[in-house]
């Protein structure tokens, strides 16, 4: 029971961008029925995330938890790197 009291949300998603010190942006792939057709809708999200340790850039895949809010804007915050994306010359 307390485990369900404290439950967090846990998303996957792929930084699009860094956006200052400690900060990225992270986005977050959906589907979602149509309501009256029924076909599959691709949606996305940008989420701004703190990220502690400068860990994570550009095309990374990561995992997030929501957190306390850390700005105006941070509500979520990296808990580690799935894959990192290669890199380019």
């Amino acid at each position: 029971m307390a485990e369900e009291r404290n439950s967090r949300k846990v998303l996957q998603g792929v930084v699009s961008s860094r956006s200052g010190d400690k900060s990225v942006k992270v986005t977050v792939a959906y589907k979602i029925p149509h309501p009256r057709f029924h076909k599959v809708i691709n949606r996305k999200t940008v989420l701004h995330v703190h990220d502690e340790e400068n860990a994570s850039k550009p095309g990374d895949k990561v995992e997030i938890m929501e957190t306390r809010p850390m700005s105006k804007l941070k509500r979520f915050r990296v808990t580690r790197v799935l894959e990192v994306s290669p890199v380019l010359d």
